[in-house]
């Protein structure tokens, strides 16, 4: 094979490469499956911590099984206490949310004496503690960044309440949990997407659980994967009202501009999760005074169906969702992260279970005929 027959196996990007077999989340048909289940299904009677231990264990709970679930991931939201003072260093910097959570997290790492513990129970322990933890870490960074003291979470509370309560201070009402409840469903897992498959990659080298979540959290950063949200609320305001967005449009279609928030590498016939959140959020956008926000967001959709036959993702509604939730822009990626750990859990589980390390190859496309010469003459 000469050096200009570039294979066809060498997809930019991975595209369409097949790189693992997977018995925990995939895109079927229309919708999205955990575990065998559709993502409309879970979300509509399953709450977040049923998801937990359906994507950790296999299978949905039972009574006494969610009890336990419910009562470690409790006992992950009981932050120790030498942690906040790091907390409140770290709220003090002017970095990317993002980048504070992923130091955050790495410490908070350093306080189990088992982090090197590889085996199903260590790491399932590690998981429950972390994904426990993650919440209370961004309510904390959110309210410290603010000037205001953390909240502790409250026992016999969900996930999704406890979170809420914790970055607000205000508790929710049975609508805003149940909201938030279900994007955190939606958020949990999402077969092998960018930091997926970097925290299967790094497991796959048999480093350590915590690695995995950060260096997860480090693509997750990206305003191509998780950053999205956080972009479509600022592309609103950049619109201003809903009488600018056909105008708006037309220059990003003419310009060849990204909408963010639309479009996605495997959903060809729109993401299923992005219709549940647009229908869901219809009434808290009208309580919110955000309804202006919602049209203009379908008005986007229409159009951009329209005109490039291209749907919204997940991003696309979720930071509205969010603002409808009183929550801040800036806290909209590592929210993202407080359900994704869940999956990224499940993932290098998996990983660790039947584990070869990942190692790829790059069709070399440089010089080979290069000599050196003496530094003085060069």
């Amino acid at each position: 094979m000469s050096q200009a027959q570039i294979p066809e196996t060498a997809n930019k990007g991975l595209e369409n490469i097949v790189a693992i077999t997977s018995e925990i989340s995939t895109i079927f048909d229309v919708t999205l499956l955990y575990r065998g289940y559709t993502i409309e299904d879970l979300s509509a009677n399953c709450g977040f911590e049923e998801i937990v231990h359906l994507l950790w264990h296999g299978k949905l709970p039972n009574t006494s099984e969610l009890a336990q679930t419910k009562k470690d991931l409790f006992a992950g939201m009981q932050l120790p206490k030498e942690i906040f003072p790091i907390l409140e260093s770290i709220a003090k910097t002017n970095n990317h949310s993002m980048a504070k959570l992923r130091t955050a997290l790495s410490y908070y790492g350093l306080f189990d004496q088992k982090a090197e513990d590889l085996s199903p129970e260590g790491v399932r322990a590690k998981a429950a503690r972390t994904t426990g933890a993650i919440g209370p870490i961004v309510a904390a960074i959110s309210r410290m960044e603010q000037g205001q003291r953390p909240i502790d979470p409250v026992s016999g509370k969900s996930v999704a309440w406890n979170f809420l309560n914790m970055i607000r201070g205000k508790e929710p009402n049975a609508e805003e949990e149940k909201l938030f409840d279900t994007a955190l469903v939606l958020h949990a897992d999402h077969e092998l997407n960018a930091s997926t498959f970097t925290a299967r990659v790094v497991a796959s080298t048999t480093s350590d659980y915590y690695s995995d979540m950060v260096a997860a959290l480090g693509a997750l950063k990206g305003p191509l994967h998780g950053g999205a949200n956080e972009q479509v609320m600022l592309m609103l305001k950049e619109i201003g009202s809903y009488a600018q967005v056909d105008a708006f449009i037309e220059d990003a279609v003419n310009a060849k501009k990204k909408v963010m928030g639309i479009g996605h590498r495997v959903y060809k016939n729109g993401d299923p999760r992005a219709r549940i959140l647009k229908e869901m959020s219809v009434q808290i956008c009208k309580k919110a005074g955000l309804e202006d926000y919602h049209r203009m967001l379908v008005r986007i959709q229409e159009q951009m169906e329209a005109k490039k036959g291209l749907m919204p993702n997940v991003d696309f509604y979720s930071g509205l969702v969010y603002t409808a939730l009183g929550l801040r822009p800036r806290d909209f990626t590592p929210i993202f992260a407080v359900s994704r750990i869940s999956g990224w859990s499940a993932q290098v589980l998996e990983q660790y279970a039947n584990n070869r390390i990942f190692r790829p190859r790059a069709f070399y496309v440089g010089k080979t005929d290069s000599k050196s010469t003496p530094i003085g003459s060069r």
